[in-house]
């Protein structure tokens, strides 16, 4: 069965892998894209031994480029697959969609995308581009959306060409953190640069390999670096085709990766169930979990962040889903004693202010649109007199602070209509099932263009802030109930290290099957870290119990880690973790 639905997956996408126009050629030289992806050298040595060199060798070059294909869940209380493939067939023209083949998962849809790609450059026979093109370099991050299939906006340039104008060819390059002359990692250029596009140039040679595509300028150079908000560059040809889905289908479809959905299903939610999602922002598995249930039972979608709870809730509305309530909280604080136990209507959103929440929305958009038509009427007015001069003014740095803060949406003392309220804990075994997608390294996210950050105390750092969240998590689900835990990195001490202690500390716990199981195996075995601490993972025997999703295995997904757990009988006190 594990097999049958692995290979059904495969199947569902196969096409995506066997049509590749202009594929990019290997050739070594300056006007391409041929990342190297650069570690620690101690986080090095620790995940070749995990993996083994080759293996690890393949998951670096697999993190620094993106999927193939998009992967899209269908809110089946609004619409079916079929409805929104033919929708998305008239968005996207000439598009190759397809419906999963996977048992429970055919609500998904794919929408392939196209790469990687040989962008011309106007490179001779040597690779060299005479003469140069201009150049636009931007932030690291910024280049991990674009090859995602976002654009680029001018917060993201970091450098330019002199003398670009409005629709000038540019060729569009990365800049990637390196080593700084004291230690550490810097970018090392400083926003506004400007770039002759000689090898005198900040990390001229370091730029090798990093372009990501060319396309027309959109504003001058001046323009890129004044203003506050707008795109940069109209790509023509990029190394990677994948299609924008901002603002496609709302509250119909919802983008996210492929693991996210199976770890839904993992937690295989019931009608009427009393659910935890304990870092449940930005949401996706909440409401994913909340379409399993049929909008029926009860969802607490808890995250320690004002902005994100709000952000929940905005997705909730938009979805059209009723039974998520939301709440402000510490995960390392989420049990309470009995007698400070709150009740849960009262701590968390209600529909009311969900609604609520969506109007001061709605309000905030329209209120910026207000003050900027003021103030372009404000400024277009040549007033001469003296009395006209003492009307009240609005500058346009007063403009875009405005915008900014209602952007990143109402604080706790500038709420518009949504609240998210903070939450003293809950009472233990008061869930039917939790889950835990705790954050972590996020090691298995891509694009990655730089992975230099993490060191070995860093991780394990990490693993120890897991190990306290699960403390919390597993007092929190009741008797028979069910407790998943996931994470988002390649990193074996965030993951099998992680169930191999859960397992040791409580003992009523125990491994349980997941439906569907497309990801591998686990990591069976340890490590001994040069300061003496061995770290142990999986037993033989456990490792066909949890998802492993390997970003270089055939079905191209981020690397991703689910393990299910069931909860028995659990002792009058339950056995305190070890420190």
């Amino acid at each position: 069965m594990k097999k049958k639905a692995r290979d059904l997956f495969r199947r569902s996408i196969r096409n995506f892998f066997t049509d590749h126009p202009k594929i990019m050629e290997q050739q070594q030289q300056r006007y391409s894209y041929n990342p190297t992806l650069r570690w620690n050298p101690e986080v090095d040595s620790y995940l070749s031994h995990a993996y083994g060199p080759d293996h690890f060798s393949r998951i670096s070059k697999a993190l620094t480029r993106p999927s193939c294909y998009s992967c899209i869940r269908v809110n089946t209380l609004k619409s079916t697959p079929n409805s929104v493939i033919e929708k998305l067939r008239d968005i996207l023209k000439g598009a190759s969609i397809s419906k999963c083949e996977v048992e429970g998962l055919e609500y998904l849809v794919f929408v392939k995308g196209t790469g990687p790609h040989s962008v011309d450059y106007g490179c001779d026979e040597d690779g060299n581009v005479n003469p140069p093109l201009k150049e636009i370099l931007v932030s690291r991050k910024c280049a991990e959306a674009v090859l995602r299939g976002a654009e680029v906006y001018v917060p993201g340039v970091l450098a330019c060409s002199a003398h670009v104008e409005k629709g000038d060819e540019v060729a569009v390059s990365v800049s990637v953190e390196q080593p700084g002359a004291e230690g550490g990692w810097v970018v090392g250029i400083t926003r506004g640069t400007i770039l002759q596009g000689a090898e005198t140039d900040p990390y001229h040679f370091e730029r090798s390999g990093l372009y990501i595509g060319r396309g027309k300028a959109m504003m001058t150079r001046s323009g890129i670096f004044r203003a506050p908000e707008g795109t940069a560059v109209d790509f023509s040809d990029r190394v990677y085709n994948l299609p924008s889905f901002r603002g496609v289908l709302e509250g119909e479809i919802f983008l996210q990766n492929l693991p996210s959905i199976v770890t839904a299903h993992a937690l295989d939610p019931q009608k009427g169930d009393r659910i935890l999602d304990m870092c449940a922002a930005p949401g996706g598995k909440t409401t994913a979990i909340a379409i399993l249930m049929k909008d029926e039972g009860e969802i607490v979608a808890a995250d320690r962040s004002h902005n994100k709870v709000l952000d929940i809730q905005k997705l909730a509305a938009e979805m059209g889903l009723s039974c998520i309530t939301t709440c402000r909280l510490d995960a390392l604080k989420a049990v309470c004693s009995r007698n400070e136990s709150a009740d849960i209507t009262k701590l968390c959103c209600t529909n009311d202010n969900l609604d609520a929440t969506i109007q001061g929305f709605n309000l905030m958009k329209s209120e910026v649109e207000k003050i900027e038509v003021i103030a372009e009427k404000d400024l277009k007015k040549n007033v001469t007199n003296e009395k006209a001069n003492e009307r009240t003014y609005i500058s346009r740095a007063d403009i875009r602070k405005d915008m900014r803060r209602k952007r990143n949406g109402p604080g706790r003392n500038q709420c518009v209509g949504g609240k998210a309220e903070k939450s003293k804990g809950f009472a233990a075994n008061s869930f039917d099932r939790v889950l835990l997608d705790a954050p972590c390294s996020a090691l298995g996210l891509r694009p990655r263009l730089f992975a230099g950050e993490e060191t070995v105390e860093s991780l394990r750092k990490h693993a120890k802030y897991q190990r306290k969240m699960f403390d919390q998590a597993v007092q929190l689900v009741r008797p028979g109930g069910v407790l998943v835990y996931s994470t988002c990195t390649i990193n074996p001490g965030e993951n099998e290290a992680v169930v191999r202690y859960a397992l040791d500390t409580y003992k009523f716990l125990s491994l349980a099957q997941q439906n569907p199981r497309i990801g591998g195996p686990g990591l069976v075995g340890h490590f001994e870290f040069p300061d003496g601490y061995t770290e142990e993972w999986l037993r033989l025997g456990q490792e066909e119990l949890v998802q492993r999703f390997d970003p270089s295995s055939p079905l191209d997904t981020i690397g991703f880690f689910i393990a299910k757990f069931l909860v028995g009988s659990k002792e009058a006190d339950l056995e305190q973790p070890a420190p």
